[in-house]
């Protein structure tokens, strides 16, 4: 298994990190933050990259590179739900350009003449308030759900261009046909690996803010990054950020090759994901001091996306659990 990205990826995350900058700069995301601008037409230019067509597991790597640029630019569109949530669990229900989530926990499913129907209330689902489709994990199967048959709510988050929402299924009927066969153990790895992924971008993001200042920001006559203290705070961020980009991408390589590591591996990328954000925020912030509190600082929307995603599908101490378990049972 090759840990280095070929001659072709490499100029694919070239592509990719350029066409990012052009296309979702950081006045974008202030002007869907401050004034409610509509993400949609970013949303259109990805589908018109063909960036909403790398399902295939064996894009996995690609993918992984999108990700970590998106994550990087505070992405606002459902990318990160279509890819990495619903693709992977309803593949055979996807299309270019049309967005989806996942359901994973709150909701049951019980036959009916035929048919399907469930009922309950899931919480903090990524997009599921804008996704046009929703996978819904039941103990009967996988079920796609349109979005215009349940009832979703938007919740407030402090990533201001996050999307979360509580999603009510009030007897959903769906048909038979509407049965997914895809493993949702599986699909929790692309989940995982994606998420963890879109952290390192955020993180990275921030690591940049902060060298940026360091390097401008002048004190007794010097520039702050001349001083041992600040070298060596983000010299740590630097090291955490690329401890959990290498987890990351090898929990992408372990999806693309089909390895039977792939479990522990999207667990190892998001404990490392999370105890970099961890970490990242609190060096950031104080590098940063006063000005990194404000409102004004664009080093606030990569924190909170790096925050966020701590938040979501586990956090680093249960990963670390779940990976110190496995472990434990291989030993056995």
């Amino acid at each position: 298994m090759l840990l280095e990205f070929d001659a072709e990826q490499r100029l694919w995350q070239d592509t990719v990190h350029k066409a990012v900058l052009k296309e979702c700069p950081p006045a974008l995301i202030r002007r869907i933050s401050d004034e409610g601008a509509d993400p949609d037409p970013l949303w259109r230019v990805y589908a018109d990259l063909g960036w909403t067509e790398l399902t295939d597991p064996a894009d996995a790597v690609e993918l992984a590179i999108v990700l970590e640029e998106l994550g990087r630019a505070t992405d606002p569109t459902p990318y990160l739900a279509t890819m990495t949530q619903f693709a992977p669990l309803a593949p055979e229900f996807t299309g270019p350009g049309r967005s989806g989530t996942a359901v994973y926990s709150g909701v049951t499913a019980r036959a009916d003449h035929g048919d399907w129907v469930l009922d309950g209330v899931a919480r903090h689902v990524l997009d599921g308030d804008r996704a046009e489709q929703l996978a819904v994990v039941t103990a009967g199967g996988v079920f796609v759900v349109p979005a215009d048959a349940v009832t979703a709510v938007r919740s407030p988050v402090f990533d201001p261009v996050l999307h979360i929402a509580d999603v009510l299924f009030d007897h959903v009927r769906v048909p038979a046909r509407a049965r997914s066969a895809a493993d949702p153990e599986r699909a929790r790895h692309h989940a995982l690996t994606g998420l963890a992924l879109t952290m390192v971008g955020a993180c990275r993001r921030a690591l940049d803010l902060v060298l940026d200042h360091a390097r401008t920001r002048h004190q007794f006559g010097a520039p702050i990054g001349s001083f041992q203290a600040v070298q060596h705070k983000a010299a740590d961020m630097h090291v955490a950020v690329e401890r959990a980009r290498a987890l990351g991408y090898f929990a992408a390589l372990t999806i693309a090759e089909d390895d039977p590591r792939r479990r522990l591996a999207a667990s190892m990328a998001k404990a490392a994901a999370g105890e970099c954000q961890a970490l990242v925020f609190r060096h950031a912030v104080q590098l940063f001091g006063a000005m990194g509190h404000t409102w004004e600082n664009d080093l606030q929307f990569a924190i909170k996306r790096a925050k966020a995603g701590e938040l979501l599908l586990g956090g680093a101490a249960e990963h670390r659990a779940l990976i110190a378990e496995e472990c434990h049972a291989t030993d056995l």
